[in-house]
């Protein structure tokens, strides 16, 4: 992130006071989304499985004041995501916005994807999404309030990766659930989006991971990888009035990425 980024003010005032909830927000692209909402003012509860990762981010955030709370839970288990939905009501009261980034990034090529390996990877990615989306949206249909749910799909939803069978097929479901919701849950003034991130330096600390940041970004258009908080700048349109006549779209946030036929250097 950049320092203009990192001292600019809030650009979705309308988003202060809210409550939101932010799935898989103990590293990477949930913490990028988790950071840019709390500046906007928002109330948050963080969730994933990593419990001391979590909680020690959720500390970070709550030092430098964004009002927050951490739940450990599985979003994958109907059991996970009624504690992270109950965790957000009992704190904050209704929930306004639902950002749904939690996922399994390992997944096997196509001959190799076991029914264990299926199941860690397709079916609980859409789980993920499923299960608490369905405890928000009911929730903001009775409150009668509206909202707005924005899921972290993937490039890999649109472009398939070699090796990423599970995952990129999870991803395209993402898609597809996304445009349904979001027809379903209109009249009752929910709007469901989606980011589709592209290559995210998501581990700028690790040297293992800025090394492979500069061969990568060779094949992406802007020519850099992009930071967990330009994820979160766009989740943060989505899920403000700037945003109010959009609904069951895929944004793009890769660089150009997809946008191109082939990497710099090859024709075909």
């Amino acid at each position: 992130m950049s320092e203009s980024q990192e001292a600019s003010p809030a650009r979705y005032p309308d988003l202060s006071g809210k409550a939101g909830v932010v799935t898989g927000a103990s590293r990477g692209i949930g913490c990028g989304i988790a950071r840019v909402l709390g500046r906007q003012g928002m109330r948050l509860t963080l969730c994933a499985r990593s419990d001391e990762a979590g909680k020690a981010f959720a500390a970070e955030l709550a030092t430098s004041g964004v009002e927050c709370q951490w739940v450990t839970a599985d979003l994958s288990t109907a059991a996970g995501a009624q504690a992270a939905f109950d965790a957000a009501l009992g704190r904050y009261g209704p929930v306004d916005v639902l950002v749904n980034n939690a996922a399994n990034l390992r997944s096997r090529p196509f001959l190799e994807l076991t029914e264990e390996a299926y199941r860690d990877s397709f079916e609980a990615n859409a789980r993920m999404v499923y299960g608490i989306s369905r405890l928000v949206a009911r929730h903001m249909v009775d409150a009668a309030h509206g909202g707005s749910i924005v899921s972290i799909s993937s490039v890999g939803g649109l472009r398939a990766h070699r090796g990423l069978v599970g995952y990129d097929a999870s991803k395209g479901a993402l898609d597809a659930l996304t445009r349904a919701m979001a027809l379903e849950l209109a009249p009752h003034h929910i709007r469901v989006n989606a980011v589709a991130p592209g290559a995210i330096l998501s581990h700028p600390e690790r040297r293992d991971w800025t090394e492979r940041a500069k061969e990568r970004a060779r094949g992406v258009p802007l020519g850099r990888l992009g930071t967990p908080e330009d994820v979160g700048w766009a989740v943060a349109f989505l899920a403000s009035e700037a945003a109010a006549y959009i609904t069951g779209q895929i944004l793009y946030v890769d660089g150009g990425l997809t946008a191109q036929l082939t990497p710099p250097g090859t024709f075909i």
